[in-house]
């Protein structure tokens, strides 16, 4: 005990030295010789007086890395999940799930204003779906559905956002994205789905305000 107390109070002693140098300073060669001859005397111990080293890990670290292990897993597969259903398309499996996340963020929409600006994302959405649809498989059913859910998000956005913001610039700009989005499309869709986007078409560009 007599042995552990000295070697505590000399800790503390080479603290305080330490403490009272200036910022940017180091220790005096006295100093840094004096402890380099504690540490070695130290080493110098014997086995008995030197403090006990564990050689096993503690069962509780080891369950606490394979609880990080799990963890991170767990996210990770979130993630990918997450990924894979922002990147659904009509007919795949994740997409129902890919809806009813749109679905929850416009009911929990603070104002008119943000809802509508989500409703319109949304039509926005179902834009570049229709685009990879066309890209990739060409199903005409899906398409179809595609579009018309397109235009019931664009016409629920657009009333809520001209009610709570008259003349908002905001509907000039989806107007003008969405054409250059939609109407590319045209001489790929049949004819009942060409009909559809011109229509659309035609119903977007009512909205854009004529220049001054």
């Amino acid at each position: 005990m007599g042995r552990a107390r000295r070697s505590r109070e000399r800790v503390l002693d080479h603290l305080t030295e330490l403490r009272r140098l200036p910022l940017g300073g180091g220790p005096a060669a006295a100093f840094r010789e004096r402890l380099r001859a504690e540490l070695l005397s130290a080493q110098s111990l014997p086995e008995s007086v030197r403090p006990a080293r564990r050689s096993h890990r503690r069962p509780g670290r080891r369950l606490s890395w394979l609880s990080q292990l799990a963890t991170f897993g767990l996210a990770a597969a979130m993630m990918l999940s997450a990924f894979a259903t922002y990147h659904a398309l009509p007919g795949d499996t994740l997409y129902p799930l890919k809806r009813a996340a749109e679905s929850t963020l416009v009911r929990l929409s603070t104002d008119d204003v943000q809802r509508a600006e989500r409703e319109l994302v949304s039509a926005k959405t179902r834009a570049a779906e229709v685009a990879q649809l066309l890209g990739s498989s060409g199903d005409g059913p899906l398409v179809t559905k595609t579009l018309k859910e397109m235009e019931e998000s664009t016409r629920s956005g657009i009333r809520r956002l001209e009610r709570a913001e008259p003349r908002s610039p905001k509907i000039n700009r989806f107007a003008h994205d969405q054409k250059n989005m939609v109407e590319p499309m045209l001489e790929r869709l049949n004819g009942d789905q060409q009909d559809k986007a011109t229509g659309y078409l035609d119903y977007i560009d009512g909205l854009v305000a004529p220049p001054r």
